[in-house]
């Protein structure tokens, strides 16, 4: 093993036994090189006279480029569009990052928690917490109700075992009775757990309420005080688009961070679907534990680990989509900004509600419960969902996705508000050709 891993590994372990425990194999052996971009950062500083360490060309002291490159940026130095970012992200997006956290989750006031960390969004940066926190045989635990691509990354990819519960119980609540019971299950028999908690969830577009988002930090709580260790991630690709009062406003991480020293808590989230930047691939990755002693040194020590994989993955998070976020983030416009496309958003949530209300619609579906997000489900009673997806795509010119057997997630992101009745109207009609 790599010294400087070691090390890294004492610090943590030092810290907090249950933490260095639950790392992975490629985990522990996960570390920060103080090679090539060590020596260039230093000779960053004391270099005045000649600086030839990076792998970067230059042109009359500043940074080589071709016009017709940055003929599409504007607003930017090329020293700011074009160089390599560092692989932990850029110092300033990482700061005001971390203090839009504190910001938009005021129970996390007086927390420690790690400076967030840059991926190439939130996909990336669940592939690096698999690396780095995953093996073979592990467990995850999931909703029915999930994003595809959880089992990519952690099952495939990482050969951990994905378990499910059931999401919503029959008042169309989150079913915390057999979340519970699942987490009990499975911590019986296993020294780890990993718990993805996706709010607002992809495909259904439901949040939980305050008093659940409680209740789950309470079962987390007292299977690590029972002895298993717990490794809870939060994805919150899409915080903030939150649109009435059923849904906690805050992200499910507050009710994790500092619980117990077996409770690592992990905050996934990204610029990508709270700016509007979908493309861009700017996420970040945010820890949060109690550690017994030396907090920062643990945090320091798993943010260079954590580097350490988007250094031995991608290198690094694009520089140029790094600055635009930066810059957007730091302009007096961008909470009047975000606040008008959040209220577009909420006005189409409110018409799907409203559309969905009529009765005609009673015997062809039930409407999965959502409250934010970018996606609403529909639980059909007689169509088969991928039948009615290919038929409404041939005769209708809809397209929707279907999930399984019965359930059809529609985006109503990508919906005019004034388009949604026609868009519900097309499924009942898809509905009643297929029960001819």
């Amino acid at each position: 093993m790599n010294p400087i891993a070691q090390e890294l590994n004492e610090i943590i372990r030092g810290a907090n036994p249950h933490v260095f425990d639950m790392l992975s194999q490629v985990g522990r052996n996960l570390f920060f090189p103080k090679g090539i971009l060590a020596q260039s950062a230093e000779a960053k500083q004391k270099a005045y006279r000649f600086n030839a360490t990076i792998g970067m060309a230059t042109e009359k002291g500043e940074t080589m480029y071709l016009p017709s490159v940055m003929a599409s940026i504007s607003g930017l130095t090329a020293e700011q569009a074009l160089t390599y970012a560092p692989s932990f992200g850029l110092p300033k997006l990482r700061q005001v990052w971390q203090e839009g956290l504190f910001a938009k989750n005021p129970s996390l006031q007086g927390q420690t928690i790690s400076l967030p960390i840059v991926t190439n969004a939130i996909t990336h940066g669940l592939s690096v917490i698999a690396d780095m926190w995953a093996d073979p045989g592990d467990v995850l635990i999931l909703p029915d109700k999930m994003w595809g691509n959880y089992n990519m990354i952690f099952g495939v990819r990482r050969g951990a075992e994905v378990v499910n519960y059931t999401l919503f119980d029959e008042s169309g609540a989150f079913n915390l009775e057999a979340f519970e019971a699942c987490v009990q299950k499975e911590a019986a028999s296993r020294k780890k757990l990993i718990v993805i908690l996706n709010f607002p969830n992809n495909p259904t577009g439901y949040t939980v309420g305050a008093a659940e988002a409680d209740r789950i930090g309470e079962i987390l709580t007292a299977v690590a005080e029972a002895g298993t260790n717990v490794l809870a991630l939060t994805d919150d690709a899409y915080f903030g688009l939150f649109y009435d009062e059923t849904a906690s406003k805050e992200s499910v991480f507050t009710r994790l961070v500092d619980r117990h020293p077996r409770l690592l808590a992990v905050k996934l989230d990204g610029a990508t679907k709270e700016n509007f930047v979908w493309g861009l691939r700017v996420g970040f990755i945010t820890y949060g534990g109690l550690f017994l002693k030396n907090e920062k040194a643990a945090c320091d020590a798993l943010e260079r680990k954590t580097a350490g994989d988007v250094r031995g993955s991608i290198s690094n998070a694009s520089r140029l989509s790094q600055e635009i976020v930066l810059k957007a983030l730091l302009s007096p416009d961008y909470p009047i900004e975000k606040e008008q496309k959040f209220q577009i958003l909420a006005g189409r949530a409110r018409e799907v509600k409203r559309v969905l209300q009529d009765p005609k619609y009673q015997d062809a579906w039930d409407v999965y419960p959502f409250n934010s997000g970018y996606f609403m489900c529909l639980k059909l009673k007689t169509a088969d969902a991928e039948q009615l997806r290919v038929h409404l795509l041939d005769h209708y010119g809809v397209g929707l996705i279907a999930l399984g057997k019965t359930d059809l997630r529609v985006a109503f992101s990508c919906l005019e508000e004034g388009d949604v009745q026609a868009l519900f109207d097309a499924v009942l009609s898809g509905i009643r050709d297929l029960e001819k």
